[in-house]
């Protein structure tokens, strides 16, 4: 009868194990380029080089998961629903690409790189969640002269994107829709920006 319990007990606690080591996958999501320009579509782009700086932001975007608000501002995140990277690292890989395909800069480098530049574009991630009503985007920009080392431009976006569905894919698609008006706005002031003042000679490479 001894063995029985012990052979029983056994038998449970393997069970509970089993059942722990079952878990459950994650599933990962990222933002998308937004815009379908072809490179080199302006025949003269400003004679400068932009640098982009890394977007700061609070811890809860600096981590890779995602962000849902409830009961008002009480906000937490899925364990399993992830980005495939943070946030703020997802907006400025993307829009790094989109000033390199937009053609309208002679050279557009990261701030990491080993590259001397004209203008350094840096940013701040406010807010990047959403629920089942809408998905929440906002952050600022500055444009910062090196030569002068003053800031001759800034861009603050915000804005509601409402949601299509309840789910976390529904909440995703209205993030990367809210991210693109977001950065088309930030393109398009900075077009208007160097449209209207003079551009210095690039520096370029060194």
């Amino acid at each position: 009868m001894k063995h029985k319990i012990i052979f029983a007990a056994l038998m449970l606690a393997l069970g509970i194990l089993n059942g722990c080591g079952a878990a459950r996958p994650s599933k990962f999501y990222q933002l998308t380029a937004v815009s379908d320009r072809a490179a080199g579509a302006d025949p003269s782009p400003y004679e400068i080089t932009l640098l982009l700086g890394p977007i700061t932001s609070s811890h809860l975007y600096r981590d890779d998961h995602i962000v849902y608000t409830s009961n008002g501002q009480a906000m937490g995140t899925y364990e399993y629903q992830r980005w495939a990277e943070p946030p703020s690292e997802m907006i400025d890989d993307v829009l790094l690409r989109e000033l390199r395909v937009s053609g309208r800069y002679q050279h557009v480098y990261s701030l990491r790189s080993d590259v001397r530049g004209d203008y350094l574009l840096h940013g701040h991630l406010y807010d990047f969640r959403g629920n089942g009503l809408a998905a929440r985007v906002a952050f600022e920009f500055e444009l910062r002269d090196f030569k002068t080392g003053n800031t001759v431009w800034t861009r603050y976006y915000s804005h509601d994107e409402p949601v299509d569905g309840k789910d976390v894919p529904a909440v995703v698609a209205a993030l990367n829709r809210n991210v693109a008006s977001g950065l088309s706005e930030l393109r398009e002031g900075l077009d208007q920006y160097f449209s209207t003042h003079t551009a210095v000679p690039s520096t370029g490479a060194h």
